[in-house]
């Protein structure tokens, strides 16, 4: 059996300490990464699903998301500080509850990060549909998918640096669109056709009833997807108390963007009009008669998706190795080639892509719906584990209370129980149920060969 990630990094960062070498994240940088993993199309382009749900109300489903992420990062942070670890979730999963959870994390992780993955790669085509209206979404996911494979390939260095840039992007994307909005509220600059316009709050708040709130919130909560990178770098920090500090700006900073931003949308549009075929930021945008503005917003759009799906295809490899390290995987796939790149876990990643471009040519005007909910629900089920997991730990952290934990599982045991009201929703539920019921029978049938050793 191969040395445990765990250990392998635990080695490195003492042979670090003995250097003298210390971590170099200010609170500041990790919160950017986190923005930068966080933010691409499962808010650009999902949360035109969210809002077509819901109409205004969707605005109160932002904030309550908001909250069940700031329980599932501080339950995250507090274990990392108490306890840095490599595998981070997977591990406290382990500890608190054997191996079987642990082995059920990580694969959820996985297959949650190629199902976000595909949905971002899917939206990227939708983006791009806007220029070419006529050509397939799957000749775009080809290509989209050729070219993420192609740089991780070439062996991606400095992900932080990279990912903090496109979340300064992300941030005066969204900043530049609320500025827009305030033009537009304000007669600055008006709609070519304003008769046309008519805002979503001359609807009732609850437009489609309760449970139009209630289906929404899977596609809402999926826009807080990625916020466990900032628990897996805490012990980056310069200073690991700063972790407090970190979390609650990412949280902050998001939820305040995404509510103002979708503010706007429902204040200039109606939501009845909004829908997954293209995004509300540009629906919004192409009312108005300035030359190419919705072309250009478009172009930032793609890059901000862009490199959400290069990011999600790195870091899910990265699982897809560590799972092989502590054999959980076939010991082939973390091996890399002369470029350190371990191409056997990339290519199996990139199977998943594969799977999506034929998804998105079989099922062209449903696909994105189907991979959004089911990836909802498997990011939830993860975030059910780490919860879960720091109610178990509790006993050894200081200053802990596991009411937040308890809160939080069941909100996200309501928000996944709302992903049954609607059909694209339900079948998205029953993908990502298939697939923790297959995870779970791997690691049965794997446990009966004898293929673990005890903890």
């Amino acid at each position: 059996m191969h040395k445990s990630v765990t250990e392998q990094v635990k080695n490195v960062q003492s042979k670090k300490v003995a250097k003298g070498q210390t971590p170099k994240l200010f609170w500041w940088q990790l919160s950017l990464i986190g923005i930068g993993s966080v933010i691409g199309a499962g808010f650009f382009l999902g949360s035109g699903l969210a809002i077509h749900a819901a109409g205004p109300s969707v605005l109160v489903g932002y904030i309550l998301s908001g909250l069940i992420a700031f329980f599932v990062f501080q339950a995250l942070g507090k274990m990392t500080v108490h306890d840095p670890q490599p595998g981070s979730f997977r591990t406290y999963a382990r500890q608190a509850f054997g191996h079987s959870l642990g082995f059920m994390s990580g694969w959820i992780y996985w297959i949650a990060g190629v199902l976000i993955m595909s949905s971002e790669v899917t939206a990227l085509a939708i983006f791009s549909q806007l220029w070419f209206p006529h050509i397939p979404l799957w000749v775009f996911a080809i290509l989209y998918s050729a070219l993420a494979l192609l740089i991780n390939m070439l062996g991606v260095k400095n992900f932080g640096s990279i990912e903090s840039f496109f979340a300064v992007i992300k941030i005066a994307t969204l900043l530049a669109f609320v500025g827009f909005g305030t033009l537009a509220l304000t007669g600055v600059v008006t709609p070519t056709a304003p008769k046309e316009m008519l805002s979503s709050f001359s609807a009732p708040f609850f437009a489609n009833g309760f449970l139009g709130f209630w289906s929404s919130l899977i596609f809402v909560l999926f826009s807080y997807g990625g916020i466990e990178v900032v628990g897996v770098l805490a012990n980056e920090l310069k200073r690991k108390t700063d972790i407090t500090k970190a979390g609650t700006f990412l949280v902050v900073v998001l939820t305040s963007l995404y509510a103002v931003s979708i503010f706007f949308i429902l204040k200039l549009v109606s939501f009845e009009s909004i829908s997954s075929d293209q995004s509300p930021f540009v629906y919004v945008l192409s009312h108005f008669s300035i030359p190419y503005l919705d072309s250009l917003f478009n172009v930032i759009l793609i890059s901000a998706a862009f490199s959400t799906m290069v990011g999600a295809l790195f870091s899910i490899t990265s699982i897809m190795i560590s799972l092989s390290l502590d054999g959980d995987a076939p010991a082939s796939l973390h091996k890399p080639n002369q470029h350190g790149v371990a191409w056997r876990a990339l290519f199996l990643s990139g199977i998943g892509l594969a799977v999506t471009v034929v998804a998105s040519y079989v099922l062209p005007n449903t696909v994105y719906e189907y991979l959004t909910a089911a990836a909802g629900i498997m990011l939830l089920l993860n975030w059910v584990i780490i919860l879960s997991s720091h109610i178990k730990k509790g006993r050894e952290l200081e200053h802990s209370t596991p009411l937040p934990s308890f809160l939080g599982i069941a909100l996200i045991v309501f928000t996944i129980a709302g992903s049954l009201i609607h059909s694209h929703q339900r079948i998205g539920f029953f993908i990502a149920i298939g697939f923790a019921f297959l995870i779970l029978c791997a690691y049965g049938w794997r446990a009966r060969k004898g293929s673990y050793n005890k903890l």
